[in-house]
């Protein structure tokens, strides 16, 4: 038998097997099942038709009988199976290839995560580790998880992806089912380091490899892997090495250009051309630009090898004619990045029909692992973490490993073959774990330092199982196991692997819940043991797994309401310690979420109070990481929202210069909001408003006094009252042409001389003593105070001849308000005047006002006033009286000011007043 020709047909290692999907019971309109014979960013996927019956089933063929190793599932982000079945089907000798022909032998299940905690856009690829033979590969999926974004009940399977071997008849060997590692078939020693790899399987096979990537790039990533090999092959190791750097560059091109090609797929399905074609522009040009810069041709050597001999590393599909092969090198595996949301489970072999693999939780024997004696002294690359297998006495935790999203932050070394013992620990262990060794022994303790996680969990379970069946009655004896098991849990705590991980808090919850009570250890035990594990938990907590960092701060959470933990108080003190501002961002958001978690559960109790968690507030406000205050300023508000002002005592002043900063702008806002006061900003606009206002209407009436004021000086004289009020609007203040026109001199009163030798008598005097300009030209008041400014605060405030409008704010006179109302007022249209009483009346109360008749009727021949609605005597000396007579109108606020100045002069005024209003320069006439 020819070497050469067993070789041809032994180098198979499992790789992607070329399948179609030749049955499924249903299938939408648009998500038809032949989506699943193809791979691609663009890919769409499989979907069960609308309110379908459950299980759907769904058959594929393989292109040729095979040995199935691996079959990969990515299922759909939110029409999610409960559950999937698998089956293999094999034809029997003499039946043709036939769906009907076919016979199947159940595998078992894998269950899929509801999706929920991802809010369902994740997308979860499962991995499970088969051995079986046959032709065709049957999924049985049942029913659908409900969320509110499945509508119809669907289930959906975005991809399908099956890794083995196919099997073919050698030449020159009679058995029909020649396996790759027959035991028979002789090997060459030169070809062990390469090809003696029966479970190594390519990255470039995987499903995810495929689904991410740009499949032009994909091909090209495939074509250098194998000048990769043959680079190494024939000792070319700096052409190999360019080789590995263009495929790391080039998977991270191919992940960008499927993104884009998945962006202009759904511009072209919104029907966005401009953006489409944009979009196809980029990734040629990128494409190209890659190529370039790569020198892609060169690296490919199409233009002609460099080197004469020429090695083919692609699995042999058919036969070729046998040539010597050469001195081979063992190969590292490349690198290919997968997606985080990845499973594995192992499925028993086809062989041995068993019920689902599942296990029960209760389930606790193990069958005896040995350790891995030869793996860890050699320099054997490990096994990549997709390719390893799960041992069958571990799936009593696959049910609640499912309800997590898995990733892939574990490092499971193989389980090992033989039943041994633990390998020896280090000089430096033995000293380190040497209490724990006196308490438990050296078997057990060799184990939770064991390099295989199985024996890591067995060590810990075993203590578990000890300190459970401990009596009671020596106490220094329990205070010894406690800290023995202490220093094995916090090992257990930091462990990669999840299901030790797991056992560690198992054992905890064990000791903290039952064995401390049981031996009734003293609160000084129970401190020294939340201490030593808290930082343990506080980093685990800070895990980049979301499984390891869920579960440690869901267990101190749990820590807190334990009886014996809670009256130490301990946990809250630990808790609420401010941590370094150099603290990671992950590390820090995950202690600012558990006291915020405390606060929340148990309010200032178990050791919490409002001083020390504003201390720790305060100090995680000054870090870097934006969640990490987030956290923080959400805590606040909440303390603030239950306690109030206290929580203020520790935050800066509240003023304009700590509110320029963002993060204390909305803390202060958020107080405002709470208290019931509007927002600074609101108050601060509402302000602005009120001080325009206040500065129109000071303007408004600075218009109006200067229209008096050029009243006063004759600049505005009217021949008659009767033309109306002053019109402020007319003789603005702000006009440059009045400012600009030149100011006539104000004539001066002349001196009242004696005649003859009479003399001189004091009224006189005191007549001589003003001028035009000290004297009102409406009521006759003279002061010397009465200059320019003087005489616009008399108007304005005192004069009791004068009112302002309540409509339009204009300083009138009161005997012509009637009339300004009714005709100059810019609130006109909403009066109408009465043809009783002669007043002006709102008109929406005009009817009523006249049907009534119940005004006081206007006198012909007489004044009618428009504050007391009484008729008085005519004249100009009707309305002073009226107006200004201490038994006049009762309904003129200034009358009573007037008469309560000091005298001076009602009667001296009187003479004044004639000669100041004397001609018409000076009076306003026309008053009824």
């Amino acid at each position: 038998m020819d070497l050469h020709i067993i070789h041809s047909k032994i180098t198979v290692m499992p790789h992607k097997l070329q399948f179609k999907v030749i049955h499924a019971s249903g299938q939408d309109d648009i998500y038809r099942a032949s989506e699943l014979n193809h791979h691609s960013p663009l890919t769409k996927g499989w979907q069960s038709a609308r309110f379908c019956l459950y299980p759907q089933d769904m058959v594929i063929q393989l292109e040729t009988r095979s040995r199935l190793r691996k079959i990969q599932i990515l299922s759909h982000q939110f029409l999610i199976p409960t559950k999937i079945e698998f089956f293999v089907g094999d034809v029997p000798d003499g039946a043709p290839l036939l769906l009907e022909s076919a016979r199947y032998a159940r595998l078992g299940y894998v269950s899929l995560s509801d999706n929920e905690k991802t809010g369902y856009k994740a997308r979860e690829l499962k991995s499970v580790h088969v051995d079986a033979v046959g032709h065709f590969l049957k999924l049985n999926i049942h029913k659908n998880h409900v969320n509110k974004h499945n509508l119809y009940n669907q289930v959906g399977i975005i991809a399908i992806n099956v890794i083995g071997d196919e099997l073919r008849r050698p030449y020159d060997i009679t058995d029909p089912d020649l396996l790759l590692d027959d035991p028979r078939i002789e090997r060459d020693p030169a070809l062990e380091g390469l090809f003696n790899k029966p479970d190594y399987i390519s990255p470039l096979d995987d499903l995810a490899f495929d689904m991410y990537q740009d499949p032009e790039i994909a091909q090209i990533i495939r074509r250098l892997e194998r000048k990769k090999q043959e680079a190494v092959l024939q000792e070319r190791y700096d052409y190999a090495k360019r080789l590995k750097q263009a495929i790391t560059e080039l998977q991270k091109v191919g992940e960008k250009l499927g993104k884009m090609e998945v962006e202009k797929r759904q511009a072209v399905e919104n029907e966005d051309y401009d953006k489409a074609r944009l979009k196809k522009v980029q990734m040629d040009e990128y494409r190209l630009q890659v190529y370039k810069d790569l020198n892609l041709n060169d690296l490919l050597e199409l233009t002609g090898s460099r080197h004469p001999q020429h090695i083919d590393l692609e699995p042999v599909r058919h036969y070729s004619p046998p040539t010597p092969p050469p001195r081979l090198e063992e190969l590292p595996p490349p690198t290919i990045r997968t997606p985080p949301h990845y499973e594995e489970y192992p499925l028993p072999r086809s062989k041995s029909v068993i019920e689902p693999i599942t296990v029960p939780a209760e389930e606790t024997s193990k069958s005896p692992r040995p350790p891995e004696t030869n793996r860890s002294k050699n320099n054997s690359p490990r096994t990549p973490h997709d390719s390893r297998r799960l041992p069958p006495p571990k799936l009593k935790s696959i049910k609640e490993d499912e309800e997590k999203a898995l990733t892939l932050e574990e490092e499971l070394p193989p389980e090992p073959e033989n039943n041994q013992e633990a390998e020896p620990m280090s000089e430096v262990d033995l000293r380190e774990a040497s209490t724990a060794i006196d308490i438990f022994g050296l078997s057990l303790v060799s184990k939770a330092y064991s390099k295989t996680w199985s024996y890591r969990e067995d060590a810990l379970t075993a203590v578990h199982h000890q300190m459970q069946q401990m009596p009671t009655g020596n106490k220094e004896e329990a205070k010894s196991m406690l800290r023995a098991a202490i220093f094995l849990v916090k090992r257990g705590i930091d462990d990669k692997v999840y299901a030790v991980f797991r056992a560690a808090l198992h054992l905890y919850r064990m000791l903290l819940t039952e064995f401390v009570p049981k031996h009734k250890l003293g609160k000084p035990d129970i401190t020294s043991a939340v201490e030593k594990t808290l930082p343990n938990l506080f980093h685990k907590a800070g895990d980049t797994a979301v499984r390891n960092r869920d579960d440690a701060k869901s267990f101190i959470q749990e820590m807190a309401s334990f009886p014996e933990v809670k009256a130490t108080q301990t946990l809250a003190h630990e808790c609420v310690k401010p941590f370094k501002l150099t603290l990671g961002p992950r590390h820090a958001q995950s202690r600012c979420e558990i006291v915020e978690s405390l606060y929340q559960n148990f309010g200032l109790k178990g050791g919490l109070t409002i001083d020390n968690i504003m201390k720790f507030n305060v100090e995680g406000l000054n870090h870097n990481a934006g969640e990490v205050r987030d956290v923080i300023e959400r805590l606040i508000k909440t303390m603030y929202k239950n306690h109030g002002a206290p929580i203020k005592d520790y935050l800066p002043p509240d003023d304009e210069k700590t509110r320029k900063n963002t993060l204390w702008r909305q803390l202060f806002e958020y107080f405002d909001q709470v208290d019931g006061k509007p927002p600074r900003t609101d108050a601060k606009k509402q302000k602005a408003e009120e001080e325009q206002k206040k500065q129109a209407e000071i303007d408004a009436l600075q218009k109006q006094l200067q229209a008096l004021r050029d009243m006063n000086a004759g600049k505005a004289l009217r021949s008659d009252r009767s033309n109306g009020p002053i019109d402020a609007s007319v003789l603005s203040k702000n006009d440059p042409s009045k400012k600009a026109a030149p100011q006539k001199k104000k004539p001066e009163a002349a001196k009242v001389k004696p005649k003859g030798n009479k003399p001189t008598t004091k009224d006189d005097d005191d007549v001589s003593m003003f001028t035009v300009d000290n004297i009102c030209i409406f009521c006759g008041e003279r002061n010397e105070s009465f200059t320019e400014e003087g005489l616009d605060i008399h108007y304005w405030k005192n004069c009791p001849m004068l009112k302002r409008c309540t409509n339009c704010k204009q300083v009138v006179e009161i005997a012509t308000y009637t009339d300004h109302v009714l005709t100059e007022c810019e609130a006109k249209s909403n009066f109408s005047k009465c043809p009783r009483c002669s007043e002006a009346i709102p008109k929406p109360e005009y009817d009523q006002h006249v049907a009534d008749k119940a005004c006081n009727p206007h006198k012909t021949g007489q004044n009618h006033c428009p504050l007391c609605h009484e008729n008085i005597s005519s004249g100009e000396d009707g309305w002073k009286e009226h107006l200004m007579g201490r038994t006049g109108c009762k309904q003129n606020p200034r009358r009573l000011l007037a008469l309560n100045k000091p005298a001076g002069g009602a009667a001296g005024n009187k003479t004044t007043a004639a000669r100041g209003r004397g001609g018409k320069a000076g009076s306003v006439r026309g008053r009824k």
